[in-house]
């Protein structure tokens, strides 16, 4: 089993720079080598507080100067926010300079917020999403190619800085749809998935839509990887428990607001922070999460790898304002037992992460 962290970026308030947000992210995904995680995935969003990453591709070239063995993820490149031609070499020398460790993760966005800035129809996301993903695709698979679509014509082009991986780089889809699922199926991408603040249920539900997005393309559902991001975290501090908790339910709301189409905005970056209908209780959270004590995340990791079946577990470290000190201490406790344990219960030996060859010189 893979293990992950999922790097939000998010800023709960003035309280907190900018730079300090920034800054203990990158820690974060320092550390999540050093314990022995396999990947860290930066996020993407735009001109508010719920996250502070515009780039992930420019985290993960930072972070690739500080770290060697770890694979350095975008959870996710917004495509349709992005000129694909541009972003093809952007992808290419995040590649290269990471000597072939990044994971592209792409979607197609939610949040009007952001789209009304970059003057993108929202409505059309998912067309753009697709059309987009075509152009990315034959770019890192050609090397000359064209296109000729509804938002796009490309004449014969090709891509100067090409990926290090050959003969391409894992593409991770994230997803809650049965379509785009069973286009990752179909073109063999990776599916990135969450069950949000939600329990077992929701789990089997999603395993039984990748099933069936697997067969209706007449794949094995074991053909894509899946990666499941997860509110996790282990202690038998009730402090710690509840700030993380509290943390989990303030980015829970903000990502509420924005999907819903709620600008929330008191002075045009800061969102307010408001409770929701769809509120959990901190214990119905702990009832649903991998939240408590160390054996108790290990149990109920295995009762939810066993549901989804996943190959990697994405922990949210970093959210709100979360004592620094407190989350670094998490990371290190998970690469000390939890993880170990884990992969001992599934019959896994520790893992040795092999970088991919790197793209000859021609």
């Amino acid at each position: 089993m893979e293990f992950a962290t999922f790097l939000l970026a998010a800023r709960r308030g003035y309280h907190q720079s900018s730079h300090e947000v920034i800054r203990n992210s990158i820690e974060q995904a320092v550390l999540s080598e050093q314990a022995g995680f396999n990947t860290a995935w930066f996020a993407e969003h735009h001109f508010n507080n719920y996250s502070l990453i515009p780039s992930p591709l420019m985290m993960v070239a930072h972070c690739a100067a500080l770290t060697s063995t770890i694979r350095l993820g975008t959870a996710v490149c917004v495509l349709p926010l992005y000129q694909p031609l541009r972003l093809l070499s952007e992808i290419g020398l995040a590649d290269i300079v990471s000597n072939g460790r990044l994971e592209l993760g792409v979607g197609s966005g939610y949040q009007q917020f952001e789209f009304e800035r970059f003057g993108v129809n929202i409505n059309e996301a998912p067309s753009v999403f697709s059309e987009y993903l075509d152009i990315l695709l034959k770019g890192l698979n050609q090397r000359i190619f064209e296109h000729d679509g509804r938002y796009k014509k490309i004449p014969p082009t090709s891509i100067s800085v090409r990926t290090a991986q050959e003969p391409t780089l894992p593409i991770w889809i994230a997803t809650a749809s049965g379509y785009s699922m069973g286009r990752a199926y179909r073109e063999g991408h990776n599916l990135f998935v969450t069950a949000f603040h939600d329990g077992l249920d929701t789990l089997s539900t999603l395993r039984e839509s990748i099933e069936k997005a697997a067969v209706s393309k007449g794949k094995n559902v074991t053909d894509a990887k899946i990666s499941l991001l997860r509110c996790c975290y282990a202690s038998d501090e009730e402090e710690e428990i509840n700030s993380y908790l509290d943390n989990a339910r303030f980015q829970r709301r903000l990502s509420e607001a924005l999907l819903l189409r709620r600008q929330q905005s008191l002075d045009g970056y800061l969102l307010h922070e408001t409770p929701t209908q769809r509120d959990l209780s901190f214990e119905t959270m702990r009832e649903n999460l991998p939240i408590g004590s160390v054996n108790h995340v290990i149990d109920r990791l295995l009762e939810e790898i066993d549901i989804l079946k996943p190959n990697q577990i994405a922990i949210q470290t970093q959210l709100g304002d979360f004592d620094q000190k407190t989350m670094l201490r998490q990371i290190e406790l998970w690469g000390d037992k939890i993880i170990p344990e884990v992969n001992k219960s599934l019959g896994h030996g520790p893992e040795v992460t092999e970088l991919p060859p790197a793209r000859t010189t021609e």
